[in-house]
Formats: structure tokens, C-alpha cells, sequence
């Protein structure tokens, strides 16, 4: 079970790193930034929405899932973004 916390976690992590890369210059240097274990510290909140932006190749070669996430694609950040901005 430990094992596979850690792989959701890495892949949390991969994610946001993904995001971060995709929209570096839509969120600049000020976005912030989240260490592994600020994150598996609110992972199963209510108010907390984790978006996977892996490609859909990336996504379906691994059973590794992150479970309620939403899966949204990286290159429509601003779409996205404005949808969660109201």
C-alpha cells in the first residue's frame, strides 16, 4: 500500500511539474509552488480538485491513477483556468 502512495504522489507531483512547464508563461514566477508533503496533507479534502494534465498516451500506459482527479489537457490551460476562475 505504501508503494503505490508513492506512486500516486509521484505522479501528483509529475503532474503539477507538467502544468507548471505547459503554462509557465500564463502563470509566471509568481505561481505557487507546493512541496509532496503539503500535498498528500490535503489529498481527499472537499474543496481540493487535483487536475491531471498527462497526455492521453502517458495516461493510459500506466495503471497508476490518480483517483477523482479530473484529467484536462495541459495545452488549454487558459480554457481551463478561466472555467475555474468563474
Amino acid at each position: 500500500m505504501a508503494g503505490k502512495q508513492v506512486l500516486i504522489i509521484a505522479a501528483l507531483v509529475f503532474c503539477l511539474a507538467a502544468v507548471g512547464a505547459c503554462a509557465g508563461t500564463t502563470m509566471g514566477k509568481d505561481a505557487p509552488r507546493m512541496t509532496k508533503e503539503e500535498l498528500r496533507a490535503i489529498l481527499g479534502k472537499s474543496d481540493v480538485v487535483i487536475v491531471d494534465v498527462r497526455t492521453t498516451s502517458d495516461w493510459n500506459s500506466t495503471n497508476v491513477k490518480i483517483q477523482g482527479a479530473v484529467r484536462e489537457d495541459s495545452k488549454a490551460v487558459n480554457a481551463w483556468r478561466a472555467n475555474i476562475q468563474g
